[in-house]
Parts: structure tokens; sequence; C-alpha cells
């Protein structure tokens, strides 16, 4: 039965998996999970418990992480906003703090010490972090678990950006990364993931997740998209940012672009592939 379940979605392997899927897989061992919080402004997320594993994807300070296994310095487990499972190291991880306030709205946004841009600053947090702010001092906002950002980055929990495309353009020309999930480097379905949380849609982590459960299906295909609709193929996803022209992050240009999108459909079919489905938010 365990073969029906995704194991990026459904925390099991054949030696352990979470107790809530007694009887939904086989595994030699059931065990309760620990919810922590992300301690670090970007953490990598790996698919084995090794330095030098691919990463999958990353996570971002303050999401909870629930862990069914620490070992050897590494903590196995899933990430409570997408589901995704992987392995992570278990120093990146800390205590729950108290419930968000705000949401990081600038790309990114240096964490000082001290209300002071003269102090050396200790982390990032990047574009939808979600942070409580306990204080305020000349234009900085303290966080709960200490350190404190430029208020102007940051914005109420519930003020949401519903210009989708607008949010995934500000990330042109960041660099392109596998499984990232910042403007420090995003991978294509981080793009669409990131952008549409910012509109307040909570959407998968990778593309054949995305194309299978994120909006509705246009029937018609790419002759029917408009504006807005993403465009699905086999390991990749593009947002059809205008008529004609498409958005994403992507191997090519190793980057995120914006391209006409009659370049970008004939640079896939040489490679053998093609729109296999499009979704409207």
């Amino acid at each position: 039965m365990s073969d029906r379940l995704d194991p990026r979605e459904f925390p099991y392997r054949a030696d352990l998996a979470a107790d809530w899927l007694d009887g939904k897989v086989e595994a030699e061992r059931f065990v309760a999970g620990e919810d922590f919080a992300v301690a670090r402004g970007l953490v990598s997320v790996r698919e084995a418990p090794n330095a030098a594993a691919r990463q999958s994807t990353e996570l971002l300070h303050g999401e909870r992480f629930t862990v069914y296994e620490r070992r050897n310095g590494w903590a196995w487990g899933q990430n409570q906003t997408d589901g995704y499972v992987g392995y992570l190291l278990e120093d990146t991880l800390g205590e729950i703090g108290p419930a968000p306030t705000h949401e990081v709205v600038g790309l990114r946004s240096l964490l000082f010490p001290e209300p002071d841009l003269k102090t050396i600053p200790i982390d990032i947090l990047h574009l939808t972090t979600r942070v409580t702010i306990t204080d305020e001092d000349r234009g900085y906002a303290r966080l709960a678990g200490g350190g404190w950002l430029w208020s102007r980055h940051l914005a109420p929990i519930d003020a949401l950006e519903p210009d989708y495309i607008a949010t995934a353009r500000r990330f042109m020309g960041a660099p392109y990364v596998w499984g990232g999930r910042s403007s420090i480097g995003v991978d294509c379905s981080g793009l669409v993931q990131l952008s549409l949380a910012r509109a307040g849609r909570t959407v998968p982590r990778d593309s054949d997740q995305q194309a299978a459960a994120v909006g509705t299906i246009v029937e018609d295909g790419v002759d029917a998209a408009e504006p807005g609709d993403l465009l699905y193929m086999k390991g990749h996803v593009v947002i059809l940012s205008e008529p004609g022209r498409v958005l994403h992050a992507n191997a090519h240009h190793m980057a995120v672009a914006e391209e006409p999108i009659g370049d970008f459909l004939g640079r896939i079919a040489g490679m053998g592939l093609e729109v296999s489905v499009v979704r409207r938010i």
C-alpha cells in the first residue's frame, strides 16, 4: 500500500514512519513526531542525511518542522508549510515561538543584533518569512526570538499581495538553484510557490505536485491560456506573465527570466517536451 503514497509528502521509510501512517504504510517502527521551528534564515533540506546529498528544498526561518528521527546531527521529518519531507541539520531547529504577527515582504531583509544599521547582521530573512514582533525602535522591529529587522520590510500577517505576477517579477535575475526558495536562489516551482504565498495561496512544492493540484485545468491548453495561468510540462513550470510572454526560474538562463513564449516553446520542443497541463488560479 505504501507505493501509493508519495514519500515527498508522507513521512515513511522501510524502517520508520510517522505514527499517523500506521495501517497505511509498511514500516518497522511508527513514531510520534516532535514539532520545532526553523531557527535560521534559510535551511537546506537534503534527500539523504549527508552533506553531499542533493538538495530537495529549503526551509525559511520560523517554519514548523515535525521531526521523526534524529541521528548523527541530522533530523528527518516534514515541513508543515507545504508537507515536504526530507533531512536537515539538527542544529538549524529551535523551539516554536509565539504566533507570528508580521511577514517579510522585502525580497530579503538583514537581521541586526541591535536597531542600528552599523551593527554586523546576524542573518538574512526572506520573502514570506513569518515573524513575531515585540517592539519597535528607530524604524526597526524586534523579533520575539531576538534580532531587529527594518520595519519597512514587514507587513501585518494578513496584508496580501494578490498580483502574484508582480511578485514573481521582483525575482528577475535571481540565480536558478535546484530546490531554492529565496531570491538568493530559486527554482521554477519555488518561484510559483513563493509568489502565490504572498497572494495568500498555499501550493505544493514541486512542479508535478502543483500540476496535479493548483487551481483549475484550462481544458484547451496553451491556446486558451491567459496571463496569470501556469503552464506545466515534465519537470518544469512557467507563468504566462502577459500575452505572448512567460516568466520562470530556469536552467537555460540560470536565473529568473522573462521571454517570448514562442522562444520557450521552440526550445522545449527541441528537447522533446511540450506543455502538458495549463492551470488557472
